[in-house]
């Protein structure tokens, strides 16, 4: 498993995926930070967190898309299953290399916070009054954990998408179209009048799991519903390659 991580992370800056993902996601970060609390003389920063999710669901896809399909493509495949590696070990491998990028970027754009800080660290010196001044620190930390679970969890699908077939552009559409229906549910569950259906559809949302998080809050059910996405889909493409292996 070791070697198929390394080999993937290498990957990704051997090619420039791996430094469009990183160049376009801090700079989009940035932008987002900026408008949303510099720009908007506010210090909560709940709205940057949930405008990153929406990045998330164009920008994981260029993080996953060539993990399996490329292999398929450059008849690499049948080489890797030959590999003294199990299976598990292998998706294993290709995955936690999409998620160490995925969090040390999510880790390197934290850096938008500082100017916050800095401006509170002012302000408060500033004030006269003694109270709270600045970002809230629990809910960041909220913020953070939560978009780190929904993105590890888009990127499992993203893998399981790319097990599927060998062209790399496909596997990042049919990604994108999965993700892009799994928000919506969150989004217009709110407007469907039917009390089970929409109790149904805000159990499965991603976005109605993300609410406590972006209040602040750690919420135990919805790790565990993240994390189940995540073994789910690891799973499905574990099975997709032990049947192409024997089939």
């Amino acid at each position: 498993m070791l070697a198929i991580f390394k080999k993937e992370m290498r990957a990704y800056f051997i090619n420039p995926v791996g430094y469009v993902y990183v160049g376009v996601f801090l700079t989009v970060a940035s932008l987002i930070c900026s408008y949303t609390t510099i720009q908007q003389a506010n210090y909560d920063t709940s709205a940057y967190f949930q405008y990153l999710l929406f990045v998330f669901v164009i920008l994981i896809p260029l993080l996953t898309m060539r993990l399996f399909a490329e292999e398929r493509k450059m008849r690499t495949e049948q080489l890797l299953l030959t590999t003294p590696v199990t299976i598990t070990g292998m998706v294993m491998g290709k995955y936690l290399a999409a998620l160490t990028l995925f969090v040390s970027t999510i880790l390197a754009s934290c850096i938008n916070f500082f100017p916050l800080f800095s401006y509170a660290i002012a302000e408060k010196a500033q004030s006269t009054v003694d109270s709270h001044v600045g970002p809230v620190g629990g809910q960041m930390v909220g913020c953070l954990i939560g978009v780190m679970l929904i993105g590890a969890a888009f990127i499992a699908i993203g893998l399981f998408v790319s097990s599927l077939t060998e062209n790399q552009l496909s596997a990042a559409v049919i990604t994108i179209g999965v993700l892009v229906g799994m928000m919506l549910i969150g989004i217009f569950n709110n407007f469907i009048a039917a009390a089970p259906v929409r109790a149904v559809f805000s159990w499965i949302s991603i976005l109605s799991r993300y609410e406590g998080f972006a209040l602040g809050l750690f919420d135990f059910a919805a790790v565990v519903y993240y994390i189940s996405i995540v073994a789910i889909f690891l799973f499905l493409t574990v099975r997709v390659y032990e049947k192409r292996r024997w089939g």
